[in-house]
């Protein structure tokens, strides 16, 4: 196991880096682009739990607007987000600043996705193994259905991939990334622009209160 994981980071660092490099064009016309329709920050930054649930800051390219209503409270995400941030969401390119948390060793390429903070109390025991491991860009539960799941499926496919997890396993997992982002696979969950805010198993909220008043991304 030791070796494996030696392997996998090897690998992170190396196609992280390499697709930092070849993606420099593409990062440099998505900040402008985001800086043009969403305004400064260009960036999206939330502290998350990695592996063994230690909290690092997550960074995303932001896609919702600063918007509020009359009582001085955020608009519902669906309102705040963006043309361009539905087009960053749908392609996955609001991701990509998540390379360097996988060079900075916070994040792997592959593994369970980093959620909230406050939902570390909220898991089962058996949820909680999902942080065992680094969280990851990607993962079995986002090519086996994303935010179409409920919590509770994608928590279980987490839990399978700590257990089943190797680098055939990860190689699998990328190419089926690719082509989930081509098909835009469960992008959104019952039509909303966010997940529900996970309550606990057998409880969620309503609205996606995962999201700060600096319009960043789902957290699923």
């Amino acid at each position: 196991m030791m070796l494996s994981a030696f392997v996998k980071r090897a690998f992170d660092v190396l196609a992280a880096s390499s697709a930092l490099v070849v993606a420099a064009p593409v990062f440099a016309a998505v900040s402008a682009a985001v800086r043009i329709s969403v305004g400064a920050p260009v960036f999206f930054r939330q502290e998350r739990p990695g592996k063994g649930g230690q909290p690092f800051t997550l960074v995303k390219f932001r896609t919702m607007r600063d918007a509020m209503d009359r009582f001085g409270r955020p608009l519902p995400d669906h309102e705040r987000v963006t043309a361009l941030g539905k087009f960053l969401r749908a392609s996955s390119l609001d991701e990509l600043p998540e390379l360097w948390n996988v060079v900075r060793g916070d994040m792997s390429l592959v593994g369970p996705r980093p959620l909230l903070m406050q939902y570390l109390a909220r898991y089962t025991p058996e949820q909680a193994r999902r942080n065992e491991v680094r969280p990851g860009i990607t993962g079995w539960a986002q090519v086996n259905g994303r935010n179409a799941l409920s919590w509770d499926e994608k928590f279980a496919l987490d839990v399978w991939y700590v257990d089943h997890r190797s680098m055939a396993l990860d190689m699998k997992i990328l190419v089926c990334t690719v082509t989930a982002v081509i098909r835009r696979d469960g992008i959104y969950h019952g039509g909303e622009a966010t997940m529900p805010e996970f309550m606990g198993s057998g409880g969620s909220g309503s609205n996606g209160t995962d999201r700060s008043s600096t319009g960043g991304s789902s957290p699923g």
